[in-house]
Order: structure tokens, then sequence, then C-alpha cells
């Protein structure tokens, strides 16, 4: 059945302003493609996830309240936002309000049925959207074990890549990049700490665009880490991220990093240009490159001369590793800390209050929540001292001095270029029940993330018929410049990859051939 499923997808009318001003392209070969009506959509939608969604694993629940949001959009309940009738699954850390509990994965949440929207969640309602269902997740968005399988959570189940099912997809937002990749709904909301947005867009095809932290709220989010964490929208094309972003932006009161988001935000869309790369100075993160890449990203940055863009070459960058070990001690400690300030306000149903309890959990229910991997990444976290800890506080302000200041920023004031450009990450690799994750490496995301900047990806090429994608990373708040840059790239590569769902690399075409070799 995968096999057959045929996805045609195109890139939304250049010139709109609102979903329904566009015909959907992840509809593109459904039997009501030509449906206007958003019950119809949000049919067609349910439709194929239960059609192809068995083996990819990617949804963990449909929303049972989908289609009455569609029937009152359809009896004119609310007025046509931007995002009017469009179908947008939500990765299972975010709460939604209605029957569905949100899970992070785990099954000691399975009765965490808060009956509250997040604030990102009722953005996306107030601008028209439909809330699909919840996506799977790398349990707890990968931040219980150091053996884990991206994708993997007790609740889910193992994600698939949809362009070749023995791959990983990546985590911790697995489910919502293969989602969209495989045409199940034209958006997602993911939420990334260290690549969980621009890690899954990337080996999936799609686009995905981690924010500055603090533009979208956080509040009724599963957190990791207070200063790092940031929700994000996964699309097929940049035109549908900035659309989305435009929605689920904003400050929040009880979010305090968002104070500023109310004055720095605009309409991402609006703002993007298909010359918006014309006579910029953008930095080649030669440093990070490699891992496989080499020919697409070559073929990348030829298209970003030909736009008009003048490149300058960064080989250089010290200190990325301890970055990454100062960074990692951020990320014990605040997770404690948020963790049990978050299960601390969920409904009595939730019987795990802290982290401590969490732990004990999983010990008492190994079979199912430990099968393939540990939790050393929640012991070492129970550990930690809290956030009063002078190592902590040093830990924090090195990283994120290293990251930023000392980082994206110095390297853009050094070479005069408004924004960096890199390969994001490698191709997918395969899903190991033995050894668990094998992450070839690459890529300089971790500067954004741990900088708290923002970054996009945007489908550059594929090896092997597995896709690669290409960063854009630039200073905080400099979301809607690097939004527009990523646009001018896509609209002139036009390089999205539409998944095959191979069972293997191996199986396909042009690697069987080379596999037979010259007949005898």
């Amino acid at each position: 059945m995968l096999r057959n499923f045929l996805l045609a997808g195109a890139a939304l009318l250049s010139g709109c302003t609102t979903y329904a001003d566009a015909p959907p392209a992840f509809e593109r070969g459904a039997a009501s493609a030509r449906e206007n009506s958003v019950v119809g959509r949000t049919r067609a939608a349910i439709a194929r996830i239960e059609d192809i969604d068995r083996e990819l694993k990617s949804v963990i629940a449909i929303d049972p309240t989908a289609l009455d949001q569609a029937r009152a959009l359809d009896g004119g309940a609310a007025p046509r936002g931007p995002l009017w009738g469009m179908p947008v699954l939500i990765k299972d850390n975010i709460e939604v309000n209605g029957p569905l509990p949100t899970t992070a994965g785990s099954l000691a949440l399975r009765g965490n049925v808060t009956n509250r929207d997040a604030p990102l969640v009722a953005r996306l309602r107030q601008a028209g959207a439909v809330i699909l269902g919840k996506t799977n997740l790398s349990e707890w968005a990968n931040f219980r074990s150091s053996d884990s399988i991206s994708g993997w959570s007790a609740v889910g189940g193992q994600t698939r890549n949809a362009h070749a099912l023995n791959r990983n997809a990546c985590g911790s937002s697995t489910g919502s990049g293969v989602a969209v990749a495989a045409g199940l709904a034209p958006a997602a909301i993911g939420t990334e700490t260290n690549g969980s947005i621009t890690c899954p867009a990337s080996v999936n095809g799609i686009v995905g665009f981690k924010p500055t932290v603090g533009l979208v709220s956080r509040t009724h989010v599963i957190p990791i880490s207070h200063s790092q964490d940031t929700p994000g929208p996964m699309t097929r094309t940049v035109r549908e991220a900035a659309m989305v972003l435009t929605a689920i932006a904003g400050s929040d009161s009880a979010d305090p990093a968002t104070r500023e988001a109310d004055a720095r935000k605009t309409d991402y869309a609006t703002a993007l240009s298909p010359h918006s790369l014309r006579g910029r100075r953008i930095g080649v993160m030669r440093f990070a490159t490699g891992f496989g890449t080499k020919d697409a990203f070559e073929e990348a940055l030829q298209t970003l001369r030909a736009q008009g863009a003048v490149l300058v070459d960064i080989d250089k960058f010290e200190g990325r590793g301890q970055i990454g070990s100062e960074s990692y001690k951020v990320l014990l400690s605040e997770f404690k800390a948020d963790l049990n300030a978050y299960l601390a306000t969920t409904p009595p149903s939730v019987r795990t209050r802290t982290l401590a309890d969490l732990i004990a959990f999983n010990a008492a229910n190994a079979q199912t929540e430990m099968p393939l991997f540990g939790q050393d990444i929640f012991e070492g976290s129970q550990k930690t001292k809290g956030l009063d800890d002078p190592e902590y506080k040093k830990a924090r302000a090195t990283s994120f001095r290293m990251a930023g200041p000392e980082g994206i920023d110095r390297m853009l004031k050094q070479h005069n270029v408004v924004a960096l450009v890199g390969p994001t990450v490698a191709p997918a690799w395969l899903i190991d029940a033995v050894h668990g994750d094998q992450y070839p490496g690459g890529g300089a995301g971790g500067l954004a993330a741990v900088a708290g900047y923002p970054h996009l990806t945007v489908p550059m090429g594929h090896v092997r018929g597995m896709p690669v994608g290409l960063s854009f990373i630039g200073p905080k708040w400099s979301d809607a410049l690097i939004l527009s840059l990523g646009y001018g790239y896509e609209q002139a590569s036009q390089k999205r990859l539409d998944p095959r769902f191979v069972r293997s690399v191996e199986e396909s075409p042009e690697v069987q051939r080379a596999f037979q070799g010259a007949a005898r």
C-alpha cells in the first residue's frame, strides 16, 4: 500500500496570503483534492493517516474532535483566519484541549488529559486551523537515554522514515517530520532543544524552522530546557512555515522569555521575497561540512551564487566540543527543575509527580518502557543540584557566550555577512535496535540551538534517494530574514523530494542496478 501511494506535492501559490487562497499541496493526487470544504479536507487527511500510517507510525492519535472543528469552520463559527481549514498535527509533548492525553510518548503520562490548549495551539485555532491529532516523538523528546533510538516511544512505537522504511527519521519531532513528508498533513508543530525540528525536517526532505527562543510560547509544553526549548513549524514549503509561524508567534505572560515577541513578530509570509538573496553576503560554514553531503552542498552554493548571493568561506570555528559539553550540563539541570514544575500542574490522574517518580515508574515497568534502552540521562538529571548551583550557572553562561556572542554573532561581524549556511545533517542512518542511534554527525545547528537563534532547514537534494537539507542561521530575532533567504533558495532550487516508501535504499532501482554489476 505504501509503495503505491503517490504524492505529487506542489508548491503553494507564491502570492497567496492565506491557506484558503491556495490549492492544498498535501492533497495532490487524493480523491478529494478538489474538495473546498474544511470537512472534506479533514476527512481526506484522516483517511490518508488511516491508509498509510500503520507502518510509518508517525501519528499517535487522531483528534476525535477534528471533524467537529471542521464543521464549525464551514458553518462560519469564526472569521476566516490565515490558516482557515488547514489540518495541523501537534507533537505529543504539546497540550491540546479535548480528550487526548499529552504523553511525551511515555506510558507514565497516558492519563495526562489536561483539557487545556497550549497558547500556541489556541493561536492556531484562532487562525482557522483544524487540530488534526498528535504526532509520535522520541520519548521524552529524546532526553531519557544516551542509547536511544530516535523516533521510538513506548506509546507510539518506532516511527519510520518515509523515504526508506528501515532508516531513522531523526528526533525528537520524528512523527511531525514523517507525517508532513508523507502528505498526511500540510503542517505539523515540532519542538526543538538541540536539533529536534531541523534534523527530522532535513532527513525527511521537508522545511523545518526553529525560531528565536522567546518568539513562540512554551507554556503547556512538556519541557527539557527553558534556555533552549522552542516550538516551531514543520511544513512542505517555506511559505507554509512562515504562515504557521505568523499564527503561533507572540507574547505570553506565563512565559517570561516571550516578553519581546509581540514587538518582534511580523507577518512572515508577506515578508518573503524570491529575490532575497540578491546582493546578500552569506557565510559558508566550511567547518561544518562533509558527512556525505558534499555534492548536494556544492550545488546549493551554486544556486545561491546564481541568485546574486556573495558567499564568504568560514573555514574554522574553535570550541564546538566545549559548547556541547557545557550545554549538556545545562540541559541536565534545567530538565529536572522544569519537568518537576510541569508535572506539578498535571491532573491527579498522573501519579508520577516528579522526575524521581518517573525513574521509579520506568524501573517498575521496564518491559514496556525500557525494552530497548535505559534511562541514564534521567538518572544523571536527578543527581543535579538545582538552578542555584554555581556549576550550572557557569555552564549556561559559558555555553551561551561561546555559541552566541562569541560564536554566531562574531562570525557574522568578522566576515561582514548577514547569515550562515551549511548542510543541516547527514542523510538518515539505519534504525538499529542493537546499538541505538548511530548518528553520523555534521552540521552547525547546535550553535543556533544553544544561543537560541533562528535556524531554517530547506531541502537541498538527496544522497542515494535520502534527503539532505540546507541550513540558514542568523542572529537573534532575524527570523523574517532567515525565512526569506531560505525562500529565495527554495524558489530557485525546487529541490523537494517526495518519498517513495521503499523498504530500504538498497531496494531502489538505481542502487539495485549498481548491486547487480556487469553481466558476464
